[in-house]
Formats: structure tokens, C-alpha cells, sequence
């Protein structure tokens, strides 16, 4: 099983959709709050922008692929491929 990598903040509702997306599944994943030093970690994730520049958060990461956020996330949960990612 790949390991899943989560960045969050706490104030962040797509954030906690997708950590009991993940919860409800049984898919172990580290947590990383970057809640305090935001403007430090959305530096370090700043390939990812949504349409006002910013980094969004969650970002999601399975193995060494950063798929992005909830959205995402759902979709390939949706499609099944969400399991095939984790497994392969």
C-alpha cells in the first residue's frame, strides 16, 4: 500500500471532507497541519494554484504523485481508481 500524505489547515472544510474520505475507506494517511506556518509550506507546494494564485489546500499525495485536492480526490474515489492508486 502507497503512503498517503495530507496537508491541511485546520479551518479548511474540503480538508476535513477529505481526511473522512480517507477515514471512512480505512486508508492510513499522515496528517500534515501546516496551519501555523502556512506561508512556509504553500511555498514548498506552490505548483499548485487555484484561479485567485493561491496554493489550496488539501493537498493530497499518494506514493510520489500529487494528485491535488478533495475535488480530485472524489473523482477518483468515484471512478474506483482511488484504490487502484493506493494498491499499485
Amino acid at each position: 500500500m502507497k503512503e498517503v500524505v495530507i496537508y491541511t489547515v485546520d479551518y479548511c472544510s474540503y480538508c476535513k471532507k477529505a481526511e473522512l474520505l480517507l477515514k471512512e475507506k480505512g486508508i492510513p494517511y499522515k496528517k500534515i497541519d501546516i496551519t501555523k506556518n502556512e506561508d512556509e509550506y504553500r511555498k514548498k507546494l506552490g505548483e499548485y494554484y487555484d484561479i485567485q494564485g493561491k496554493v489550496t489546500v488539501p493537498q493530497i499525495i499518494i506514493g510520489d504523485k500529487r494528485i491535488g485536492g478533495y475535488d480530485i480526490l472524489q473523482k477518483l474515489d468515484s471512478s474506483g481508481s482511488l484504490d487502484e492508486m493506493i494498491e499499485g
